[in-house]
């Protein structure tokens, strides 16, 4: 298991941190900041998730007006930790 940290830009949440198991699995999703519930809401949904299925589900939402969101830019966070795994 290896562990991932990731500053998100343009959101609220202010650090997201995960583990990616040995079959690129997500774990243990922890955001500081931003909407509460909604991100504990997003980390038990991607407990034991396809990293790069979380991409393909989380890529390109907006929150509003802003250009991202807490779950795109975790897409984000996982796009950067599945590039370092390769």
């Amino acid at each position: 298991m290896k562990s991932f940290s990731f500053v998100p830009s343009g959101v609220c949440s202010r650090l997201m941190t995960f583990d990616l198991d040995d079959q690129l699995r997500v774990h243990n999703l922890v955001v500081q900041g931003g909407c509460n519930g909604n991100l504990k809401g997003i980390a038990a949904l991607s407990e034991n998730q396809p990293a790069a299925d979380l991409v393909k589900r989380l890529a390109g939402i907006r929150c509003g007006s802003k250009a991202s969101s807490c779950p795109d830019q975790f897409a984000k966070a996982l796009e950067k930790a599945l590039r370092e795994q390769s």
